[in-house]
């Protein structure tokens, strides 16, 4: 994934330095596709900055779902520090995993989880960005199947979560995100599609 975006970054006509750059100061996964085309397309500030952050509003529920799990007498490290590694790919990785972890170990295991996918993330990012060119350049399969990577990684994130989340979760999220992918942006029709999971469920637990 990391590669990929070193990839598209430098296909979208930026320098590899400030492709590594970006992985390293904003590391947002998605987002980061998103912020280089924003800018590749001549995207005023107020606009890039405001949709970036719009794609990421989905972390503010990441966050609670992650720190029920972690053992809060044995806390250690800053909350700060904890949130500053939240992705897509760690936190699937913590909700199915962190359970398996004993308590006392959960708050460690989950930060050099979250320090792991920072460096991968950074040294894939400057393989794609100062290997890309020449792997682009190569193989027109790699240039057209670009496009597939960022769906790709969404549908294996949601096979690594698809025994902890209820069914019917999933499929009110998935119906409400086609439905906005007709009338919104796509980062638009993601965040409806996330509201509409968490109303579904809440909505449950309650009734429960």
């Amino acid at each position: 994934m990391a590669i990929s975006f070193g990839l598209a970054a430098i296909h979208a006509g930026f320098a590899p330095w400030v492709a590594v750059l970006i992985s390293i100061l904003v590391y947002a996964g998605a987002a980061q596709f998103i912020l280089i085309t924003l800018l590749a397309g001549g995207g005023s500030p107020v606009s890039v900055i405001g949709i970036v952050l719009l794609m990421n509003v989905r972390h503010v529920f990441y966050g609670p779902a992650l720190a029920s799990r972690l053992d809060s007498s044995s806390r250690r490290l800053p909350t700060p520090l904890l949130a500053a590694g939240l992705t897509d790919e760690v936190f699937a990785t913590s909700i199915s995993k962190l359970a398996e972890r004993p308590g006392h170990e959960r708050e460690y295991w989950y930060a050099g989880l979250q320090l792991g996918a920072y460096l991968a993330w950074v040294a894939g990012t400057a393989l794609g960005a100062y290997f890309g060119k020449d792997w682009l350049q190569s193989s027109a399969v790699l240039a057209q199947t670009l496009g597939f990577v960022l769906p790709a990684l969404f549908f294996a994130l949601l096979l690594e979560i698809r025994g902890i989340v209820p069914w019917y979760v999933l499929a009110g999220a998935a119906a409400m995100t086609l439905i906005g992918m007709a009338v919104l942006p796509a980062y638009g029709a993601i965040v409806a599609g996330m509201l509409a999971g968490a109303l579904l469920r809440f909505r449950r637990a309650r009734g429960a």
